[in-house]
């Protein structure tokens, strides 16, 4: 994993975490909208990593 894609990993547990603190849900859905998208550029930039919300082993 580079560092990039680290720190998008990163970036996608912390909108996460945050997302189930209990906030109003339009901050929730963009916070979650966020990961998605952090998990997605990953997918996108490594194209051997799983695929964003599959398993690791």
């Amino acid at each position: 994993m580079t560092r990039t894609s680290h720190d998008l990993k990163d970036q996608a547990d912390r909108a996460e975490r945050l997302a189930r603190t209990g906030m109003d849900s339009l901050t929730v859905e963009r916070l979650r909208a966020y990961a998605q998208e952090c998990r997605n550029r990953i997918a996108t930039e490594s194209p051997d990593a799983p695929a964003p919300g599959s398993p690791t082993s």
